[in-house]
């Protein structure tokens, strides 16, 4: 049998393996997880939820969801592979429990990361039993809640994206609007208040059984985990839950602008209103302080601001403005900086990694950076960016040659001619140097581009 086919009825008896545990209601049998309500009423006033949230269609969807986006283990140290041979024997009880209202979730795993300016951010992992539950929940909330869900927020939900709230923000510039109230909340998700958001919660969710579930969820620490990957390095690490629950507390900050007739957009804790003069910027921060205030957040004094524009980033987007007065999109400069800074250390010369290895890790960061920053409309910011890695590869390879001898013999076997070669080799130490002679004939564009580094320009 080949491997395809081992997985496939693994994965065969794994559902038989639910299926004959009296999990009912089977009359769905596909992977899609039904909407519950159209989100104009009260989740659970006439339904069970948590019901919903352990039938068996739910469960497998949720099950191949958590499988797709991986994650490191929690503290109890399950991997993502081994939790489908645990619920198979286990689920029949936690589902009990769940039902029953006593399922205790465990503590998050903390753990450091480094930030990309400077400090550490604190992340917080759940197991990938708690990942799995969550995952569960979300299916049946969210298709409730979101309806119910501000037009100008963009963060974590069903067909919005970074992309579209960066458009929206261009759009407002365009029209005129060329002051921003910038707001950056300190420490958001390790500081939600617990009490205000289930307040906020309860008045969307009748079943006190979901309510306990997520109440216990927020005390285990799900919240201390933000959107801690950049947005074009793959899934945040954290439960699946927290960003549906931050935009269940942030939708009342975001009715009350609508209500004012302001223009804004949000993306999770980011938020940018837009205004055409400067006072009225300087009254929307005014605003923004005294609602967030109401739900004891704190607005970071150092990070947020009143400026035009152009002057400001928006989820690592700034703006230009080009011939004609037209709006255009740019990598801020600060997320190139940070592109830079990544690159540098990827394609550092010490550690003896060939050249191979050093276009693998490339193109692992830079697939994800390329498909989130190609909505910026500087061609040539890409071109020489992609002009500058090529240098730095062949400074890479250069000083794995070493020697002159070494590095004479390579570049006469690559096409380069007696003198080029002789040229080069007599600066054996100076890789930086060299790899701006001649060395582009015997290591080209397309043998660079060969070994799967995208091309950012292209």
């Amino acid at each position: 049998m080949t491997l395809e086919g081992t997985k496939r009825q693994k994965s065969e008896q794994l559902e038989l393996a639910w299926d004959s545990r009296g999990e009912a209601p089977r009359s769905q049998r596909s992977g899609e997880v039904p909407t519950l309500g159209n989100g104009n009423e009260r989740s659970g006033s006439n339904h069970r939820l948590m019901e919903a949230v352990v039938e068996r269609a739910n469960a497998i969807a949720a099950l191949k969801r958590v499988r797709q986006n991986q994650g490191s283990p929690g503290i109890d140290g399950m991997t993502v592979d081994e939790l489908p041979v645990y619920l198979a024997t286990e689920w029949e009880a936690i589902r009990a429990r769940l039902l029953a209202g006593s399922y205790q979730p465990q503590p998050v795993r903390r753990q450091e990361i480094p930030k990309p300016g400077g400090g550490t951010r604190q992340l917080g992992i759940p197991t990938v039993l708690d990942r799995f539950i969550q995952q569960c929940l979300l299916q049946v909330l969210q298709p409730r809640l979101d309806p119910t869900f501000s037009q100008h927020s963009y963060g974590f939900r069903p067909g919005r994206s970074a992309h579209d709230a960066v458009c929206a923000a261009q759009r407002y510039i365009q029209a005129g609007r060329r002051w921003v109230a910038d707001v950056d909340l300190e420490k958001f998700f390790d500081r939600v208040n617990h009490d205000v958001l289930m307040g906020r919660l309860a008045k969307r969710i009748a079943d006190k059984q979901v309510l306990g579930l997520i109440r216990r969820y927020l005390e285990a620490g799900i919240m201390a985990n933000g959107v801690v990957m950049e947005r074009y390095e793959g899934t945040p690490q954290g439960g699946p839950l927290s960003p549906l629950l931050a935009n269940v507390l942030l939708d009342e900050v975001d009715k009350e602008l609508e209500q004012r007739g302001l223009a804004f957009a949000r993306y999770a804790d980011d938020l940018n209103v837009y205004t055409g003069s400067q006072r009225a910027a300087n009254d929307a921060m005014v605003t923004l302080k005294r609602l967030y205030a109401r739900l004891r957040l704190h607005v970071n004094d150092s990070k947020s601001a009143v400026a035009r524009a152009r002057e400001r980033k928006f989820l690592g987007f700034s703006f230009w403005v080009a011939p004609g007065r037209v709006i255009r999109r740019r990598v801020a400069p600060q997320a190139l900086k940070e592109m830079r800074d990544r690159v540098r250390q990827i394609t550092r010369r010490t550690g003896g990694r060939s050249l191979t290895v050093v276009a693998a890790e490339l193109r692992a960061y830079l697939i994800g950076w390329k498909a989130y920053f190609r909505l910026a409309e500087t061609p040539r910011v890409f071109r020489d960016l992609d002009e500058w890695i090529r240098h730095r590869m062949r400074a890479v390879q250069l000083k794995q040659w070493k020697q002159s001898a070494t590095i004479y013999r390579e570049l006469r076997t690559r096409g380069l001619s007696e003198i080029g070669a002789r040229r080069v080799a007599a600066n054996d130490r100076r890789w930086w140097h060299n790899a701006g002679m001649l060395i582009h004939v015997a290591l080209p564009k397309r043998a660079l581009t060969a070994l799967g580094v995208p091309q950012l320009g292209a």
